[in-house]
């Protein structure tokens, strides 16, 4: 169980890292900030460039933390609430990927949930500075939770922004809206 849970969390990391930089940096295909800010700013994330900025960097941080195995709750809850997220602005398109669908995101934060419940593992940083208690259910609850909690304030803000665009939309078009 020690060595699949570290293999695990480098294998997560390391596809964290990949989609955090293809944000950041246009690595591995990725359109850099200017192309996934227009992608943001389609989804309804205002302004597009600084929300794209901001996810790559939470999720540098949260591929960090599970690398690692440092701080584990708080790295899972990261990369729960940022999935969420992508999972909300994807699922309009279905589940699957190859349409655009929010499997990956979805799968990302599944794993994370996991091991926020089940922990690092002794191969971890958190074992080495006896910060192993940092797993077990109320732990993985509480990085659910949090998760999930501050996936909230960018989907709220993401609806008060399609929502106007909807409202200028039927004006445009001599609708009410209603």
């Amino acid at each position: 169980m020690s060595v699949g849970l570290l293999l695990l969390r480098v294998l997560l990391a390391a596809l964290l890292f990949g989609h955090a930089t293809q944000k950041l940096r246009g690595w591995f295909g990725g359109a850099g900030l200017a192309g996934t800010g227009a992608v943001f700013e389609q989804w309804g994330f205002a302004p597009g460039a600084r929300m794209a900025l901001a996810a790559g960097l939470v999720e540098l941080a949260g591929a960090v933390s599970i690398a690692a195995g440092l701080l584990t709750p708080g790295g899972c809850a990261i990369v729960i609430g940022t999935m969420a997220v992508a999972t909300v602005a994807t699922a309009g398109n279905g589940f699957w990927a190859q349409r655009g669908g929010c499997e990956v995101p979805f799968w990302y934060g599944a794993v994370a949930a996991v091991l926020g419940f089940t922990g690092p593992g002794p191969w971890s940083l958190d074992a080495a500075l006896g910060m192993d208690r940092l797993s077990g259910y109320a732990w993985g609850a509480a990085a659910l939770a949090l998760g999930l909690l501050a996936s909230a304030v960018p989907l709220a803000s993401r609806t008060r922004t399609l929502r106007a665009r909807r409202a200028a939309t039927a004006q445009g078009d001599g609708r009410t809206g209603i």
